[in-house]
């Protein structure tokens, strides 16, 4: 169907809707999802979707929302959203004023992969799967994966905003498993890219060599000693922390529902020393960001949120709603998975800004300290956290010694924050990410430089 069929057709409905608020938001999406485990194709799918959401305000009470497939019931699920709002006994909802926008994005791809052959991208995971199996006599079970999907979203409101966007989005995953003995360990090397073609995916043969090489490494390597030491984040790690320690904490549903964290995110305390910077964006200039957009769920733009500046928290990230509550402006993070669910208040692209200390200068005076390198997972809760790395090197008299295994970051937030000692000159971007949130998932981008802190526990032998 094309874009002016679905503006009329939701056009319509709004102005039939009996809301103080409506927005309909339509969905089509195309997609291909194959899966190697070691050399036994598990997975070669093709898939397509489409689907509607409504979300509407009574004039008396909160959301009530409706999903659809049939677009000839889009009428009376308007009807349904609104009824079910009406039944909530719920203070009323303001939203933060916003422009209505009107705008049309359609994807530029180098290599679009829907014209691109399912055969072709069953070849290229075989060929990647077999480069893991023949690296290294240690591995023994790999597992590769290949998704693409093309979301096209159609989104129109009762107060006049009108948005259609093409939103590309390519996961491609090696995984290696190495073993000897009783002793099993497993890397795995992962991108996930907005805005680009299949090109992305050809000759990736390095990413497959790496996730085997660091899985054979870690055989090698000894249990790191539990203590406490200066500890240097690679960029991947640094970007994970502070998405999962300190962004999930800055996402303002969290903190108005929560009187805890409405304390500790307090505007103006101080988090850490002036060398810390921290922001969220979804219009960064590098095109293949997960968290990259033109608007969000709610025809907000995506702007660039300063959170904090010189170690000083100085905002948060909002949703229409939630930026009504708190007084402040919407930024841009209202996100939803797909039409089966409502928005929330969601990260896009998070990172700590570039500092101006090199890697050779923030090991320099470490007379023994751990390198910690991506992540292998993690928990947090308000202001604690605890992160295991995926792979981890002793720093010994100033240098980057013998590999470790099994470091365990542990700590709370605010503190370690303040123990901040560098923030390296070597930005870098994590392009594979996903983020959950109450049953959604969400693509999303990490980054940061080296990062040193002082006084990390660390657990281990």
């Amino acid at each position: 169907m094309r874009a002016e069929a679905y503006r009329q057709r939701i056009e319509d409905a709004l102005t039939k809707s009996p809301a103080r608020y409506t927005e309909v938001r339509i969905e089509e999406s195309v997609g291909t999802r194959v899966v190697f485990r070691g050399e036994r194709l598990e997975v070669a799918q093709e898939s397509a979707d489409r689907g509607g959401f409504v979300r509407c305000l009574a004039k008396n009470g909160g959301w009530g929302t409706a999903t659809f497939n049939d677009l000839d019931q889009l009428e009376r699920k308007v009807r349904e959203a609104h009824a079910c709002a009406e039944a909530i006994a719920a203070p009323c909802v303001r939203l933060a004023e916003t422009a209505p926008p009107e705008h049309v994005a359609r994807a530029s791809l180098g290599e679009d992969f829907r014209q691109v052959p399912l055969r072709e991208k069953v070849a290229l995971l075989r060929e990647l799967n077999q480069v893991m199996l023949a690296e290294d006599e240690t591995i023994s079970s790999t597992r590769s994966i290949y998704a693409d999907r093309v979301q096209t979203v159609y989104y129109g409101n009762s107060q006049g905003a009108w948005l259609v966007e093409e939103r590309p989005l390519l996961d491609l995953y090696c995984v290696a498993e190495a073993v000897r003995g009783g002793d099993v360990q497993t890397a795995v090397e992962a991108q996930t890219l907005a805005n680009t073609g299949f090109e992305a995916c050809r000759g990736r043969h390095e990413l497959a060599r790496t996730a085997a090489r660091r899985a054979r490494e870690q055989l090698d390597a000894a249990p790191v000693r539990g203590g406490v030491y200066p500890v240097v984040l690679n960029p991947s790690l640094a970007g994970v922390f502070v998405h999962e320690a300190f962004g999930h904490l800055s996402e303002s549903d969290f903190v108005f529902e929560n009187e805890e964290a409405q304390k500790a995110m307090r505007l103006g305390r101080r988090f850490g020393p002036a060398i810390l910077n921290i922001a969220d964006s979804g219009v960064e200039a590098d095109p293949d960001l997960p968290g990259n957009h033109a608007y969000d769920d709610e025809g907000v733009p995506m702007k660039r949120t300063q959170l904090v500046a010189e170690g000083v928290l100085v905002g948060r990230l909002h949703s229409r709603e939630t930026a009504a509550k708190l007084g402040e402006e919407p930024t841009g993070n209202a996100r939803a998975q797909d039409y089966n669910h409502a928005p929330l208040v969601r990260m896009r692209n998070t990172f700590i800004e570039q500092g101006e200390t090199s890697f050779e200068d923030m090991i320099a005076d470490i007379e023994l300290g751990v390198y910690a390198l991506k992540s292998r997972g993690g928990q947090t809760c308000l202001g604690t956290f605890s992160f295991s790395s995926a792979y981890a090197y002793m720093i010994r008299n100033g240098k980057v010694a013998e590999p470790v295994r099994d470091v365990i970051l542990a700590g709370n937030l605010f503190e370690t924050l303040q123990n901040v000692s560098a923030v390296g000159n070597d930005f870098a971007w994590d392009n594979a990410g996903r983020c959950g949130k109450e049953g959604q998932s969400m693509p999303v981008g990490m980054g940061s430089p080296h990062v040193r802190i002082e006084n990390v526990v660390i657990g281990g032998k």
